[in-house]
């Protein structure tokens, strides 16, 4: 295989935990968000990202796109670390990585209009012409499914599914090759999550992009994804082709994920669904993440962390018990 077209490598982020008096004392310990990831993306490929909320799926992304600076590990993206950049040395890269958020109408000015949202965009990427501007936005509101009417409207104006494929359109717009969907179905009915997964299977198809596909829905990740990676407390439990994990999955985490899914294509009786939830890792956190909730946890589980290895040709998982 060549060259990944991003490659994560040991990804750390820690947020303070203050106590009662807030921000006037030190921190009393940290939070580890993202403990240690490591994955890659290839061009053309859709890597799905799995788990339960607060897992840290979304600090990850949000990382990658340069929202929020990591505290140790790196990101390659062609031949740079972009955990080493500065703001400056980031900012053209912007127009290949972008992000479709889980909450879109909050990422949008509720007083401007659709056109003027989208030529926005442009206009800081340097299209200087107006008329080009407006070109290039109603071709790409088009593409998503949008009409040149939604051109003049107002973000309040639209519906939940077309403020979505807003949302894409404003990623689309300056032709990036990466995109972070967080969550992008996760606020639709049934039938609007599938046109809009489609829409997003023909784009990446048509335009040659890659995406980072974050969600806590297995079955919308297995619809869409070439690749899965499970996340659970920050970091990666189990990662393999998407009909290899449904058909063959490793991990307890990965199989409890399965029981509680409402999919009638995975059989769930074969798993034993989880209880309770996820603790808080710290600094002081020892062992394998998942050891306070895994039916099967040893006193090893509890002192030692798994590698996070292969165990059959691309298909990875960390469990000491596999």
């Amino acid at each position: 295989m060549g060259e990944h077209l991003l490659e994560v490598t040991n990804l750390k982020k820690t947020y303070p935990i203050y106590g009662n008096m807030g921000k006037l004392f030190a921190p009393k310990d940290h939070m580890c968000a993202v403990a240690g990831m490591s994955f890659y993306i290839d061009e053309g490929e859709t890597y799905g990202l799995v788990g339960e909320s607060g897992c840290g799926k979304s600090t990850t992304g949000r990382i990658i796109v340069g929202l929020n600076k990591a505290d140790g590990g790196s990101i390659l993206y062609g031949g740079k670390d972009l955990c080493r950049l500065s703001e400056r040395e980031y900012r053209p890269l912007r127009r290949e990585l972008q992000m479709v958020f889980q909450d879109t109408i909050s990422a949008l000015n509720p007083r401007q209009r659709i056109g003027a949202i989208l030529e926005e965009t442009l206009t800081i990427h340097g299209v200087k012409d107006a008329a080009k501007r407006r070109e290039q936005v109603l071709a790409t509101l088009e593409r998503v499914g949008l009409s040149e009417e939604h051109y003049f409207r107002y973000p309040h104006e639209l519906s939940g599914g077309q403020v979505q494929r807003l949302g894409i359109a404003g990623a689309l717009i300056i032709q990036p090759k990466l995109i972070v969907c967080d969550e992008p179905v996760s606020a639709l009915d049934v039938s609007i999550q599938a046109q809009i997964l489609n829409m997003l299977m023909e784009l990446k198809q048509e335009l040659r992009i890659s995406l980072l596909f974050i969600s806590h829905d297995i079955g919308v990740v297995r619809f869409i994804s070439d690749r899965v990676g499970v996340m659970y407390l920050g970091t990666l439990v189990e990662e393999t082709e998407t009909e290899n994990l449904f058909a063959n999955p490793k991990h307890p985490y990965t199989q409890a994920l399965f029981a509680a899914a409402p999919d009638p294509y995975i059989r769930r009786k074969e798993f034993t669904a989880l209880t309770g939830e996820q603790p808080v890792r710290t600094d002081k956190f020892a062992g394998c993440a998942f050891s306070s909730r895994c039916p099967y946890t040893t006193e090893r589980c509890r002192r030692e962390a798994p590698e996070f290895r292969e165990i059959e040709k691309g298909h990875k998982t960390a469990c000491h018990r596999v």
